[in-house]
């Protein structure tokens, strides 16, 4: 999926030459923590969030003045959040270095890019315009959708074996060659011999996550790879978990 397949589109924004009351008020109005920052022409000149008004004079939270830290890094850090505490336009109070994505941006890299900078939401940007915006909630909204979406599809028995295995195939952690995998209208039936317990979450989880599945019936036995020791077996009054 790419950042076009989950954005908002059209995008709540507000232009840097607004007052900090206006910004306040846009954000309330749509219920939004942050939005970004247009000029005239249409380009992305800022991002302002709910952050950049956390620390202002007015409410008496304005960040305390650090001489020791002027003496290292001169006034140039005590000079902004100066005007970040007591500015009126939202040019004063804005984050003008934006991380943004394209369209066609995957969403593997949306929210690599959210990690590594600690921001919640990115614009999406094409031709030098913004199209819309992609957020946390927009990515748990398409979450949902997706996993709704696989609770409500049907799948042959076979298909959903084929998944299984296949998925199992490509895990160097899974045991394919000792593990057995049976379906039946949809409910999973694991047989055969894992040599880790914890290899017995895990396969249930694999199963559950494929497309169609009912349920899974776990009968492996976890045996000590090197004697052979059997150290847990099913449980036969055990039921498979439902989804």
């Amino acid at each position: 999926m790419k950042s076009r397949d989950v954005m908002t589109h059209g995008a709540v924004s507000i232009a840097p030459d607004a007052t900090v009351l206006d910004a306040i008020g846009r954000m309330v109005a749509h219920q939004v923590s942050g939005m970004p920052v247009v000029d005239a022409a249409g380009r992305l000149v800022g991002m302002v969030t709910e952050g950049d008004f956390v620390r202002r004079f007015e409410t008496g939270t304005e960040q305390p003045r650090r001489r020791w830290l002027e003496l290292l890094a001169g006034s140039g850090p005590g000079a902004d959040a100066y005007a970040r505490a007591h500015g009126h336009r939202v040019r004063d109070v804005m984050t003008p270095e934006v991380i943004s994505v394209g369209s066609d941006t995957p969403l593997g890299e949306v929210v690599r890019l959210m990690e590594e900078h600690a921001i919640k939401r990115l614009p999406v940007v094409d031709d030098g315009r913004i199209v819309g915006i992609v957020s946390r909630a927009d990515l748990m909204l398409a979450l949902a959708q997706r996993l709704d979406a696989d609770r409500h599809s049907r799948t042959s028995d076979e298909g959903i074996r084929g998944r299984i295995v296949s998925e199992m195939k490509r895990q160097s952690w899974a045991p394919s060659h000792s593990v057995q995998v049976s379906v039946r209208e949809g409910a999973v039936r694991l047989q055969g011999t894992i040599f880790d317990e914890r290899t017995r979450r895990a396969l249930r989880v694999l199963a559950e996550g494929v497309d169609g599945v009912k349920d899974v019936e776990d009968l492996l036995t976890c045996v000590e790879p090197m004697s052979g020791a059997i150290l847990s077996t099913p449980d036969p009054g055990a039921a498979g978990s439902t989804r």
